[in-house]
């Protein structure tokens, strides 16, 4: 099929649908994302599949209508962004990054968005509170105006262009360590084989009820890499791009995401992490057995096997950090907490725990109940 248009103003999470619609040609002068943020792949995607094709992204809410825009250099995206760009204010409209206490934050230091000018809403009918809590005095401009609080957290980079670092009221907390899942979903979708990521937390998933982070990816292309060899890639990716407590402790592909009426990836519909089920190894030797008997002291599960995986068992950065100090509390060795995310599989693990402890003979002590 063949698409023509001047002008394509699409959600980027439309867009991929449309490219899996077998579009051969789209002959767009322009692309216009809005909605959401553009994935750094989708954008390569989309000058792929127009070339020549002008990319710009607008970025508004209801209440202000568009606000920021951004338009790719020309010759097409370039490398993925660190961050995904919000551009800079549309003519007529204010645009401030602030901190507590309304006070403007420095340049590249991260903030609240907050815009004025053009044509906001006045508030929301029927509910003041709301509003009040939205639509701020504005010290900044005339006497009287007011801004529209958005809830974006962003920063403002070297050339005075908004970069968009995710929702501030999306943010959630695993384990004590607060995440900001767009801020994962940039790094996911910087890896070359996704095209599209959203990453939500899951309630219940992680070892005794407690939340776990779960990554879901559509691939670049659909025919490539086989499914757990891309998740392998995109997890060593994220983890040489974020903190431990930052990497999802899941990574499921999907062919597609599913969307909402406008266009918006449903994370409400998203699938819920299937139960772990590889078949059962038992340790051949002292060390695996030892090292089995650390992770299911760790993981507060019955048994652990060499097929098994660290994160699919419930494991995640705290837990990391607990089993690598076992590790070197009770075999001797000191393993690396990056190791822990790169070798997750108990099979290779083992190899990474039984290299590093080359030049000192793991000491194996038996355990008591408390750990000791």
């Amino acid at each position: 099929a063949t698409t023509a248009a001047d002008v394509l103003v699409t959600t980027p999470s439309a867009f991929a649908d449309l490219l899996d619609e077998a579009v051969d040609d789209l002959h767009a002068r322009t692309f216009v994302f809005t909605g959401e943020a553009l994935p750094a792949a989708l954008a390569r995607q989309a000058a792929r599949s127009a070339p020549g094709a002008r990319l710009v992204t607008l970025h508004g809410h209801p209440e202000t209508g568009p606000a920021t825009a951004h338009a790719a250099a020309e010759g097409g995206p370039g490398p993925a962004p660190e961050a995904v760009l919000a551009g800079t204010p549309l003519a007529g409209v204010r645009a401030y990054v602030l901190g507590a206490g309304l006070t403007p934050v420095p340049q590249g230091a991260v903030g609240e968005l907050y815009l004025a000018g053009g044509a906001p809403a006045r508030g929301y009918r029927g509910h003041g509170g709301l509003t009040a809590g939205r639509f701020v005095a504005d010290p900044y401009g005339p006497a009287g105006s007011r801004m529209f609080r958005t809830g974006d957290l962003v920063r403002r980079s070297a050339d005075d262009r908004l970069e968009l670092l995710g929702r501030g009221d999306t943010e959630a907390t695993v384990r004590g360590t607060r995440i900001a899942p767009a801020e994962v979903e940039a790094v996911l979708t910087g890896h070359p084989g996704v095209a599209q990521a959203v990453v939500v937390v899951r309630a219940g998933h992680g070892p005794g009820g407690t939340g776990q982070l779960v990554g879901h990816l559509v691939p670049a292309d659909p025919y490539g890499a086989e499914p757990a060899a891309l998740t392998e890639e995109v997890r060593a990716h994220a983890a040489r791009y974020l903190p431990p407590a930052l990497v999802p402790a899941v990574l499921m592909t999907l062919e597609r995401l599913p969307l909402t009426p406008d266009g918006r990836p449903d994370r409400a519909a998203l699938p819920e992490p299937e139960p772990a089920g590889r078949p059962y190894r038992a340790p051949r030797t002292p060390h695996e057995a030892a090292l089995c008997e650390l992770l299911a002291e760790v993981l507060g599960v019955e048994r652990v096997g060499m097929n098994d995986d660290f994160f699919e068992l419930g494991g995640n950065s705290l837990l990391a950090t607990r089993l690598t100090s076992r590790i070197r509390k009770v075999l001797g060795v000191s393993v690396p907490l990056r190791s822990i995310f790169e070798s997750h599989a108990i099979s290779e693990l083992s190899r990474t725990v039984k290299n590093a402890g080359t030049s000192s003979r793991p000491r194996l002590r038996k355990m008591d109940r408390s750990g000791q």
